[in-house]
């Protein structure tokens, strides 16, 4: 793609399967930023692992996306994520560590 009509900076969400909390975050590179979650390489992040992405926003200017990851990250953000992602969190419950384990353990 064109770089013209690329928004380079990125706002995600990640919902931890350990402890059902968001992690919020901003980058240029999402790729990269998720690998590096995913696959524990972020000290802050890594003993909340798994993870699974629940949204992600792109924007054109660095002080917006700056400014939607610092609201998501207040309580009332969070409040939204979780009114906005409603039918995604009963999703993302059914792919749990503890659910995974019980229906193995069948």
């Amino acid at each position: 793609m064109n770089d013209e009509y690329r928004l380079p900076f990125s706002v995600y969400v990640l919902l931890s399967l350990k402890d059902n909390n968001f992690y919020v975050g901003y980058t240029t590179d999402l790729s990269r930023r998720l690998d590096e979650h995913f696959q524990g390489r972020n000290t802050s992040t890594a003993p909340r692992r798994p993870f699974v992405l629940m949204h992600a926003e792109n924007y054109l200017a660095k002080a917006d996306a700056e400014r939607r990851e610092n609201y998501l990250k207040t309580a009332k953000g969070r409040r939204t994520l979780r009114l906005m992602l409603a039918e995604s969190l009963v999703e993302a419950a059914n792919r749990s560590p503890e659910r995974l384990a019980s229906l193995t353990a069948r």
